[in-house]
């Protein structure tokens, strides 16, 4: 046995450091030795013979913790003749070894742990490189475990320091785990957020990362819808109890100028006719909403009501601009015109056009303003026609126009047509004649 001293401290202080159950570290530190054996192996190779990859798959390390050490122990098969004595064991040996009822062909586990002095300095080295490797992927594999299924969901997170323009936060993922970082993005950030050190905040699990990438591998957001969604439903208990539902979610945490601030359009519903979906969400006073904005350092929000029709689904939308009318120009391509009041253009564009875009968002069509006074219904209705008589599919590449075919290629698929039903009319025939 290689003595190790101090090896039982070792594992409870890795253990306690690193928040990694004990037989984790010891899993870790028998692979981490068996690198290191391999590392010797290599270097007292003196007869320069070829190790394949797979070579020292047949060893293993055996550790001791009471006795603080560690043994090599390699696997052999017993045979007539030995041409890999690392592989491989004579019977003859096994038997003079106590092994009378050996057989050909068996196994046997065999202790070939060098000395102490002969481990060496190079070996040691490699040990402790791969012990350090292999324990930050325990922990990674520990913390993919324990926040996959929490990926989409809100957390609780606090301020540890900051990276370059990121916020590295400690979430936990339930009463009792151990905290574990989390990288905020600059871009996943709200402007109104003030991230000083030791702050709290409710936070979305947006990502957890596979990879072997250094840093947190949890990516959390303050700018995401999905943070909206939860704090309505964490306080309106209509959406809580399925009454009141949200159908969308349009946000612009992040505007492109930042004379504009933060807003989200969301889209609610509910199939009782005695519930208001939208006075639910807002609350007594505006209670519940207060709450949601407050979370969210002020940002604007709209609660609009949703609508099966899309005109009036788009009107809500504008909220809060009045309409007078919307007209769907091509439902194909979903494009619609919304006509105002010369006073309501500027409401229902928003600032530098973040109304009309959020609307865009959350009701999926293309939405262009226009003046009521100033618009020519007949002009508009013209474009559009034409529009539509001159559109051609061009997904489809190499196909000719349905209208230059010419006649006697479309009269020959006519008579080929014809013909196979005529086939299969006489083969039905015959059928029946035969079942007769």
């Amino acid at each position: 046995m290689v003595s190790l001293p101090g090896l039982k401290e070792l594992i409870e202080n890795i253990s306690r450091e690193r928040n990694l159950p004990k037989i984790a570290v010891q899993a870790a530190i028998r692979e981490a030795l068996l690198k290191g054996y391999e590392r010797y192996r290599r270097a007292q190779n003196l007869d320069r013979k070829h190790f394949d990859e797979d070579y020292f798959d047949n060893f293993d390390v055996q550790l001791d913790v009471d006795e603080e050490g560690f043994r090599v122990v390699a696997t052999k098969t017993i045979v007539e003749e030995i041409n890999n004595n690392d592989h491989e064991i004579a019977l003859q040996q096994v038997q003079e070894m106590g092994g009378e009822e050996a057989q050909l062909g068996q196994e046997v586990v065999l202790d070939v742990t060098p000395d102490q002095g002969e481990f060496g300095r190079m070996a040691a080295m490699q040990t402790k490189q791969v012990l350090a490797q292999k324990l930050r992927d325990q922990q990674r594999q520990l913390i993919q475990e324990e926040f996959q299924d929490l990926e989409g969901t809100v957390l609780q997170a606090r301020v540890l320091r900051f990276e370059r323009q990121s916020v590295i936060m400690a979430v936990n993922s339930g009463f009792g785990q151990p905290e574990v970082e989390a990288e905020l993005p600059k871009r996943e950030q709200l402007p109104n957020d003030n991230y000083r050190i030791g702050a709290t905040f409710k936070v979305y699990l947006k990502k957890v990362s596979q990879g072997q990438q250094r840093g947190p591998q949890l990516l959390v957001s303050r700018a995401d819808a999905g943070l909206v969604v939860y704090l309505f439903a964490n306080e309106v208990p209509e959406i809580e109890d399925e009454v009141v539902r949200i159908v969308a979610v349009a946000r612009e945490a992040n505007p492109p100028s930042r004379h504009v601030g933060p807003r989200t359009k969301i889209a609610v519903d509910t199939l009782d006719r005695d519930v208001d979906p939208v006075g639910a969400c807002i609350g007594a006073r505006g209670s519940r909403i207060q709450v949601v904005v407050n979370e969210l350092r002020g940002e604007k929000i709209d609660v609009i009501r949703w609508s099966p029709d899309p005109a009036t689904y788009i009107a809500n939308a504008l909220s809060p601009a009045r309409v007078d009318e919307v007209r769907l120009m091509d439902p194909e391509t979903r494009q619609t015109h919304v006509l105002v009041a010369e006073d309501q253009l500027s409401l229902a564009i928003g600032k530098e056009g973040q109304n009309v875009r959020l609307a865009a968002r959350l009701t999926g069509w293309k939405i262009d303003i226009k003046d009521k006074a100033k618009y020519d219904h007949l002009a508009e209705d013209t474009k559009f026609a034409e529009a539509r008589a001159k559109y051609k599919p061009e997904d489809i590449d190499d196909v000719a126009d349905i209208d230059d075919v010419d006649d006697d290629i479309y009269e020959e698929e006519l008579e080929n047509e014809n013909q196979e039903e005529l086939e299969n009319e006489l083969e039905d025939e015959n059928y029946d004649r035969d079942e007769e």
